[in-house]
């Protein structure tokens, strides 16, 4: 379908995944901007303004170290005139005119008297009509434009967009109609309308959810396992007094949560969730020990090479004195290695495999598969993570997630699982020092002088790999300059390059040979290097603030003091806000929860990369209470599930776990 006459605005449709007007309607905004006017007298610094005028002084374009300024002046409909300052935006030279009235919007800078651009649009909103959508858009298409093809979404759509709420539940909530909803949230004149318009797609969203958890949990208690040993306690205690580090109260609890689980005749469908830090790993190791002692076999499988391989060694060392037989399948595994494994699982050789996506492989068998270990489960379909469990006749489940979310608030999110938590370090809390530098701020290339002189280990951080649309600082980018200040110091390493020449990159960097190395974020999991102490993070907003918060768990894993610098020059201040959760705070708890909270309606990818669900309109901090209604109403659903009214939104849940659409199982 073609949007537009531009094939510029078409490709970048298509890139964000809308083929259609309803995928154009369901991309909501993901915040908006208010253009009441401000006053112009007793102005505070840095407070937020709206003015509407003209330009009375030309822009002029200067060179400020990397940067680029634009200055001009501006002058109020009320007579009042104000230097303009524009970072980055060169284009506007040739843009403005002294003719066109238009609005500016700006923080006020009161010791220097002047304004510091954040936006400037060409005319005036209308008296009373000042609220305007903000939408995550690429380059190639402006809100001004996408809000045009949101009018011509509702008129050229074929149907109605219908709700699958239960008539009575409308009614009970007093819920307005989907469509009326939608073009409420789209082109609100007031706060009241993005309220109303939001809980009739938030509440469909949570009931929708809650009745697919309940079907699932359902489901599960069905399923039993075959006659199966107990897991030997006492000789699971010796192995566990054998270690040489003593488990916290939270490791001890989990162990026992997830051993009696496994005792039990129905299936284990467990969630382990803690901290970068926490032992989860461990935890886990203990499951396998204790299924080893069952006589079953056990699978870990992680998202990357580099996690699976520390998994492995990991797992080696705590099983170098005990019977316990491991093995490591990746991709990369000669296919004679390869079948080699494949026969030692077949043969029940070996105990416990390591592996990644290797692992779904149809030659891939076991002998009596109990027990399957999923890390970073958010980063698996319910496709891949059912699959493995398959494998067995009837194999638990443990998910394992580094994102930590509040024990209440997972409950809800995963109510077709059990929750264990990790909230207390096996050692000490890490002592990591976070700070937000600008680019040319002299701490950057100090600190890492100090870590590189004290013979530790450097990270620095790029959001993309080569430069892009996004116009963000590539790692290629980086990687040329950094090798231009310190020569023969620096290694690359990102998700493109091939597994020997990452194994190489990272056998450098560990060695101390190249203590610097720069990278992608695929260092957020899987790379543990005691030696790190410094983390340089480049355009840290264009991250979730639980992935900065991983990324930032690579560093200060010796227990001793890290620093972590996220270099940022805007001036927006949601987005300082944003990282200076990560200054104020190392407890990934209450990071998770800020992260949730700062996610607005209808971000769409937010969540999802933050790893938690794949939620495109429930905050789930602020609509908390939303999800308690509809879970009690999901409930009162099933139990009539002949109601007709009912009928629809049962149907729509049972096809949508049937299509692998619901990814928290």
């Amino acid at each position: 379908m073609k949007f537009s006459k531009s094939p510029r605005i078409n490709k970048a449709l298509y890139d964000m995944g809308l083929y259609s007007f309803e995928d154009i309607i369901f991309h909501l905004p993901r915040k908006y901007d208010n253009l009441e006017p401000t006053r112009e007298f007793g102005l505070r610094d840095k407070e937020r303004v709206v003015f509407f005028g003209r330009v009375t002084r030309p822009p002029v374009n200067s060179r400020f170290s990397r940067a680029q300024v634009t200055r001009f002046s501006f002058t109020t409909k009320a007579g009042n005139t104000f230097a303009v300052e524009a970072w980055n935006r060169p284009y506007l030279v040739k843009m403005l005119d002294s003719e066109s009235v238009y609005t500016l919007v700006a923080n006020y800078d009161y010791y220097k008297n002047k304004l510091n651009m954040i936006n400037l649009t060409k005319g005036e909103p209308p008296a009373g009509d000042y609220l305007r959508p903000v939408y995550t858009l690429p380059r190639a298409i402006t809100n001004y434009q996408f809000s045009h093809l949101v009018e011509k979404a509702f008129d050229g759509k074929e149907e109605a967009l219908e709700s699958d709420i239960p008539a009575p539940l409308q009614e009970k909530y007093r819920l307005l109609n989907k469509e009326k909803a939608l073009h409420l949230v789209h082109r609100p004149f007031s706060a009241k309308d993005i309220y109303e318009g939001l809980r009739v797609l938030k509440y469909e969203e949570c009931l929708l959810f809650s009745l697919k958890t309940q079907i699932i949990r359902s489901q599960n208690k069905e399923l039993i396992k075959n006659e199966k040993q107990f897991i030997d306690r006492p000789k699971l205690k010796t192995f566990i007094r054998s270690l040489p580090y003593k488990l916290t109260e939270d490791q001890i609890s989990s162990v026992a949560e997830i051993v009696k689980d496994m005792d039990q005749r129905s299936l284990m469908y467990r969630l382990l969730q803690g901290d970068v830090g926490t032992g989860k790993t461990l935890v886990a190791a203990l499951a396998f020990y204790g299924n080893f002692l069952r006589n079953d076999q056990g699978a870990l499988m992680a998202p990357t090479d580099a996690l699976a391989r520390q998994h492995f060694r990991t797992l080696r060392e705590l099983f170098k004195d005990t019977p316990v037989r491991l093995a490591l399948l990746l991709g990369a595994t000669p296919k004679k290695e390869r079948f080699q494994i494949n026969m030692g699982l077949i043969n029940h050789k070996i105990d416990v495999v390591v592996g990644t996506h290797a692992l779904f492989s149809d030659d891939v068998t076991f002998s009596s598969l109990g027990l399957a270990v999923i890390d970073e489960q958010h980063r698996f379909g319910v496709n891949q993570r059912l699959l493995l469990a398959s494998k067995g006749e009837h194999a638990d489940l443990l998910l394992m997630s580094a994102t930590p979310i509040p024990r209440t608030l997972a409950l809800t999110l995963y109510g077709d699982l059990d929750v264990s938590t990790l909230t207390q370090f096996p050692f000490s809390q890490r002592k990591i020092m976070t700070k937000v530098v600008s680019n040319s701020d002299s701490l950057i290339h100090k600190t890492i002088k100090q870590a590189i002189n004290s013979q530790q280990r450097v990270y620095v951080v790029a959001p993309v790999i080569d430069v892009s649309s996004t116009g963000l600082v590539s790692v290629e980018e980086l990687f040329k300059y950094y090798e231009k200040l310190y020569p023969g110091l620096v290694s690359l390493l990102h998700g493109q390059m091939s597994i020997d020449d990452k194994n190489y990159a990272l056998g450098e960097f560990i060695s101390g040979k190249t203590p610097i190395i720069v990278s992608t974020s695929v260092i957020e999991v899987g790379i543990d290097v005691k030696e790190a102490s410094t983390m340089v993070i480049y355009a840290p907003t264009s991250f979730g603030l639980a992935s900065l918060h991983q990324l930032r768990g690579r560093i200060g894993r010796d227990g001793k003091e890290a620093t972590c610098l996220l270099v940022y020059d805007g001036e927006d201040e949601d987005e300082i806000s944003k990282l200076n959760v990560l200054v104020e705070s190392n407890d990934g708890f209450f990071i998770a929860e800020e992260d949730l909270r700062r996610r607005g309606p209808g971000e769409l990818s937010g969540l999802r990369q933050s790893g938690i669900t794949n939620f495109e309109f429930v905050n789930l901090i602020d609509d908390f209470k939303m999800f308690e209604y509809a879970r009690n109403d999901a409930k009162t659903i099933l139990e009539c599930p002949f109601e007709p009214s009912y009928r629809r939104i049962i149907a729509r849940a049972k096809r949508e776990i049937a299509q692998a659409k619901f990814t928290n199982v």
